[in-house]
């Protein structure tokens, strides 16, 4: 069996204590730039790793992020986590990724984030209860909601500014003339599924527009189905407005179907600004949601709090912008 390298090896070699060894890879430890020279050369030699997970029990903390979500299959959120992925490397931290099955986070999710002493955690796409955002909070473990608000001010989100951009995306099909609109939703029960729905509606209550609300669940099914039955109605709009660009691709192509023009029939704005909204075969018109900036606000909490622990609570609310293409 092969030797694994230890720090009693390293410091064998370099001709100094175990406790100098710990001392140069522990952040913030006082150690003499000769004995850390020393010690570095030792392990290059001998190909020394420091045992992250070894190293967290003594100081708990660890370099590792949780980053909970649902919502895989939306071609948002895996371009959310390549984003958190890629800044936390530079960073030194690593992601531990959760799958959640479900619309709220499970016990067994956060026995697995605190049995990995997570350093933060991020919550996107899913819901949590107060009770176990609170084992967070007990722990001293920073939490964010990333595109998710809880319906308290107890602790930090990361948002777009749902409310304003759809009412601006109302504001943007009335100039086109628009006559009569369609709304189709995603899942009820979240801030940002609520908070597009009731910019949209606000615009077109205070102008008198016609318009009608369907439910659907985020998914480009849902939004192919509920576009289907929508025109076997026999009431196609002139204008639909889905609450995420998946929704609004799957729309497109029932529009497609039953051989309605777009935007000439009926025009379609989405959400998100998935890579796919450029896509040749569809040039989606999306309100882009600015996840860079989202990403960033996100990541500067979490440093700050792992450096010193405030439970600072507050909703973070960024502005998007509309990104015009061939659907309106």
């Amino acid at each position: 069996m092969k030797h694994m390298v230890t720090a009693n090896d390293v410091a064998k070699l370099a001709g100094v204590s175990q406790s100098s060894v710990s001392r140069v890879y522990f952040e913030g430890a006082k150690v003499s730039e000769k004995t850390r020279a020393k010690v570095l050369a030792a392990a290059e030699q001998l190909g020394y790793r420091p045992n992250e997970f070894a190293r967290s029990l003594i100081t708990n903390k660890t370099k590792i992020i949780g980053l909970v979500m649902k919502g895989v299959e939306n071609p948002f959120y895996p371009q959310v986590l390549k984003q958190f992925t890629t800044a936390f490397k530079k960073l030194g931290y690593s992601v531990l990724f959760v799958h959640t099955q479900n619309e709220e986070i499970q016990p067994e999710d956060v026995e697995t984030l605190l049995n990995y002493n997570v350093a933060g955690v991020i919550i996107t796409d899913a819901a949590m209860s107060l009770k176990v955002a609170e084992d967070f909070r007990s722990n001293r473990i920073p939490l964010v909601f990333f595109n998710r608000k809880l319906n308290t001010d107890e602790f930090y989100s990361v948002c777009c500014n749902n409310l304003d951009a759809s009412r601006k995306v109302a504001e943007y099909l009335i100039s086109q003339d628009v006559k009569d609109m369609v709304y189709i939703s995603g899942n009820g029960n979240t801030s940002t599924s609520l908070e597009r729905e009731a910019g949209f509606m606000e615009i077109l209550q205070k102008t008198g527009i016609p318009h009608r609300k369907y439910a659907s669940d985020y998914t480009y099914t849902g939004g192919f189905q509920t576009a289907l039955g929508i025109v076997d109605e026999g009431r196609a709009p002139s204008a639909i407005f889905a609450a995420n660009d998946i929704m609004a691709l799957g729309v497109i192509d029932a529009l497609k179907k039953k051989s309605l023009r777009i935007p000439e029939d009926v025009k379609v704005v989405g959400f998100d600004n998935i890579d796919m909204a450029a896509w040749l075969g569809y040039q989606l018109t999306t309100w882009e949601q600015p996840i860079e900036e989202m990403v960033k606000k996100t990541i500067e909490y979490i440093m700050a709090e792992i450096a010193d622990y405030t439970g600072l609570a507050k909703a973070v609310e960024i502005d998007g912008k509309l990104i015009k293409r061939k659907t309106a």
